[in-house]
């Protein structure tokens, strides 16, 4: 049966609340209006967050769910060309090149990019709501009420917490962050910066014990991102006060050498900026009553999977195709969602697991023998390995066409 005339002729929870407008919550926006629902995105920043690192996409299951929303092209358009990226010694010489599959995978693109490539394509039809956020939620047999920092309260039918890492609706409806978050022992931290070194569709990193400082173009070589990345125990801070954070990973990058007093000091300026640790969600079920999680709210797997926003679009398409398919049954749709893409996103996190200790090696010795055996890197089997294994990653999963 076509699943969007079954949906017409069931019509029970229609309104959704989606929490977050990064990635998951536009594009289950997106698929959520194809199957007849009314969609409602609050953020809780006044506008589209700019920024970011570079994401990527990879394997027929990313590319296909891009090219069923009729984005691809528009991704490919944006995406960053980036190239080899280069290890490098503290005088900025060339020691070994990582291909550009092992990071950017077939396509790669600025989150802030493809963030408004998304907007775009829903803003006409679907409600946002900027600078504001759930406060709280009262679930009933037919409803949730639901209580925002700013706005009135109003009534839907589900909500939807696509709110990343420190999810407000996971925090509401399932309990504290610290029952679910598992800190990989890292924190990080991007921001933009001059392309002061002039790269061509690439970037270097220097790696010292315990740290790793990048810098890589981006936007055809218009602009550059600073990245850090710096062994840390799981430590308290304002998550809204950038200046403090600024302070800590000032602190952190104290005395490193190559560029990093330089990138150290354009950080203060920077018109964009993101801190925030190196972490895993894990949660044993991804709904309660009328509230489901999605993407790194359900199942962050880090960045260092290069995973996230992949098995986010493809966590957005599912979840709003079955709920299509149950005819808006949230119950069946929930149990259908997370059997669908609870062992998907289980390998997406385990491809994470263990690369912070080798990505950043606390270890001085083990820092010491990396840095001087970068030169053989090109001829290691293993770079290969891995980004076919990533591939198998990231194409672990049989999409359903959901009638449309």
């Amino acid at each position: 049966m076509n699943t969007t005339s079954q949906l017409k002729n069931k019509p029970e929870n229609k309104n959704v609340l989606i929490s977050g407008a990064s990635v998951a919550g536009p594009a289950l926006a997106y698929w959520l209006r194809r199957h007849g629902f009314n969609p409602t995105v609050v953020e809780r920043a006044p506008a589209l967050r700019d920024g970011g690192y570079a994401v990527d996409f990879r394997g027929r299951a990313h590319l296909t769910v891009l090219e069923r929303m009729g984005v691809l092209d528009d991704v490919r358009r944006a995406r960053t060309g980036m190239g080899a990226m280069w290890y490098v010694n503290e005088s900025g010489k060339k020691l070994a090149a990582m291909p550009a599959d092992l990071f950017s995978g077939d396509i790669e693109i600025l989150r802030g990019d493809l963030a408004r490539i998304l907007y775009e394509a829903t803003r006409d039809d679907v409600e946002y709501v900027f600078g504001d956020s759930i406060a709280a939620m009262t679930e009933d047999e037919h409803g949730v009420e639901v209580t925002f920092e700013r706005g009135a309260p109003r009534r839907f039918d589900l909500v939807v917490g696509a709110d990343g890492l420190h999810s407000t609706v996971r925090s509401l409806a399932f309990g504290p962050e610290s029952r679910y978050v598992k800190d990989l022992g890292l924190h990080c931290a991007v921001f933009t910066t001059d392309n002061f070194l002039g790269l061509d569709h690439t970037g270097h990193l220097y790696n010292t014990p315990g740290r790793l400082v990048g810098l890589y173009s981006s936007r055809n070589n218009t602009e550059a991102k600073a990245t850090f990345y710096f062994g840390s125990p799981k430590r308290s801070y304002d998550r809204h006060d950038t200046g403090q954070q600024k302070k800590i990973l000032a602190e952190a990058f104290a005395g490193v050498g190559w560029e990093t007093p330089r990138l150290l000091e354009a950080m203060w300026d920077a018109p964009d900026f993101y801190f925030d640790s190196v972490s895993q969600v894990r949660v044993d079920g991804w709904s309660r009553g009328r509230a489901v999680l999605l993407g790194d709210a359900a199942a962050c797997p880090s960045p260092l999977s290069g995973m996230g926003t992949g098995m986010a679009m493809v966590g957005a398409y599912v979840l709003a195709g079955e709920l299509a398919a149950a005819g808006g049954d949230h119950r069946t749709a929930f149990a259908r969602y997370e059997e669908e893409m609870r062992g998907y996103a289980d390998g997406c996190q385990k491809g994470a697991e263990g690369t912070a200790k080798v990505m950043v090696p606390e270890n001085r010795f083990v820092a010491w023998f990396m840095s001087q055996n970068y030169r053989l890197l090109p001829y290691v089997p293993w770079k290969g390995m891995i980004a076919k294994g990533a591939r198998r990653t990231a194409e672990a999963i049989t999409l359903k066409n959901y009638g449309l």
